[in-house]
């Protein structure tokens, strides 16, 4: 800002001073022709100097609006600004996507070249009405309807917010623990992008991100509020424990579900070397389980996780542990999610590692391109089941409001790459998968 108002105020100001006292300027003096010569030689380095200051900040300006992507959710992932809160109204958005996929592992598919399909409409409502915040999303898939978030907030001051209904519980690396549109394998056992009913308090203050929250059961009312439909949900969770007789993606004949769960997450941003900016942090979480009649067990995971930025580079790191410690024993849990049962063991350890480049550029729409590698590992399982893992290189192409992920997936014993966690599959699969969304 300094540079190109100071080249504004000179840019008169030099020339002005030169033909005032020419003389004065110039050791032994000149004569007037080479004098104005060197006059306009001056001012056309000046307009250059100008114009390449003006062309720093257009690059800038893109640079900072290309990383920011139209993600899954909206505010319930970052406090609402005060200039947000301080004025009233409600802004209505969504998003319809689409989807191509082409799976190896399925012959009917492969043989056809791969499917195009419709994924979801969404519809957001977003903003604050006279100091009460609001966030909430309905999704329409071809299979189902579920609530993504539904919460109400108070801005308690500049760097606190309490939020209370359907939110994103606090837990690992966020807004996401992934750069891809398949998550990581945490999401598939309920432990990224979940959403639960409670209350949620969020401080902010220097370096500091703290984080708390006590939910009182899942976005569907917890196993009291289980209906015929209860895997029509969006975010993965525990909806009972499998039986030795049942099979990996029956409904469960043993009904249960998270209780009274109290999450923390803590975090701390520093910055040791120029350009590189880290967030190193500790998540934890303890519940109970219960199957409607009483007390079933209880349940809990902890994470250690970094995040670092260098320029256009970005590294995501996480460790996690979790159990279900069911007092029937069960070494199996069934969860529900996107209209079907699956199983994930009761108790395992994960590793996730990722890294994304960002790209302006100027494609004609296209403003961005963010290539990454997201690796997943689920290992010591319970049951004595083989690990999980899964690979996605690929790249998201920001273009206004089209937003299109394009994912080359590599896994085994996976969700929706042709396998399951509570299975051995004993070989490998790939998907090729783009989808696009516009968001508005």
């Amino acid at each position: 800002m300094l540079i190109p108002t100071l080249a504004r105020f000179l840019s008169p100001l030099a020339v002005a001073a030169l033909l005032s006292g020419p003389t004065s300027l110039y050791a032994g003096g000149k004569d007037t022709e080479l004098l104005l010569e060197e006059i306009r030689q001056m001012q056309q380095r000046i307009k250059q100097l100008e114009q390449q200051i003006k062309n720093d900040q257009q690059s800038t300006e893109v640079t900072e609006s290309a990383t920011e992507t139209p993600s899954e959710t909206l505010t319930e992932e970052e406090m609402q600004t005060s200039e947000e809160v301080d004025s009233d109204g409600i802004k209505v958005g969504g998003a319809v996507r689409l989807q191509y996929s082409n799976e190896r592992y399925r012959e009917g598919n492969r043989d056809r070249g791969g499917d195009f399909d419709f994924d979801i409409f969404r519809l957001n409502l977003d903003g604050q009405m006279g100091g009460v915040l609001l966030s909430a999303e309905w999704r329409w898939f071809q299979y189902m309807n579920a609530v993504h978030h539904a919460w109400v907030g108070y801005q308690v001051n500049d760097g606190a917010q309490a939020q209370a209904g359907i939110q994103k519980v606090p837990f690992g690396v966020l807004p996401y623990n992934s750069h891809n549109f398949f998550f990581s394998s945490n999401y598939y056992v309920g432990l990224e992008d979940d959403y639960d009913a409670g209350l949620k308090y969020l401080h902010q203050e220097g370096p500091w991100d703290l984080r708390f929250g006590f939910y009182f059961n899942d976005e569907q009312g917890g196993v009291d509020g289980f209906v015929d439909n209860r895997e029509d949900r969006y975010s993965y969770d525990v909806v009972g424990y499998r039986s030795p007789t049942e099979g990996t993606y029956d409904e469960p004949q043993n009904a249960i579900a998270e209780n009274n769960t109290l999450n923390a997450r803590v975090a701390y941003q520093l910055s040791p070397l120029k350009d590189l900016d880290l967030e190193v942090g500790f998540s934890g979480q303890y519940g109970l389980l219960h199957d409607g009649s009483d007390k079933a067990g209880d349940h809990s995971a902890y994470a250690l996780h970094l995040v670092a930025d260098y320029g256009p580079w970005n590294l995501q790191l996480q460790a996690t542990s979790y159990e279900y410690d069911v007092d029937a024993g069960a070494e199996l849990m069934a969860v529900g999610a996107y209209s079907f049962f699956d199983t994930i063991p009761a108790e395992a350890d994960s590793y996730t590692a990722n890294l994304a480049y960002s790209l302006p550029v100027s494609w004609g729409a296209i403003s961005n391109l963010t290539f990454y590698n997201d690796f997943s590992l689920i290992t010591n399982k319970s049951a004595g089941l083989d690990d999980t893992w899964m690979n996605v290189l690929g790249v998201a192409v920001s273009a206004g409001g089209l937003y299109t992920y394009i994912d080359f997936v590599t896994a085994e014993n996976q969700p929706f790459i042709g396998g399951t966690m509570g299975a051995d599959s004993g070989e490998s699969e790939q998907r090729l998968n783009i989808n696009l969304g516009y968001y508005f």
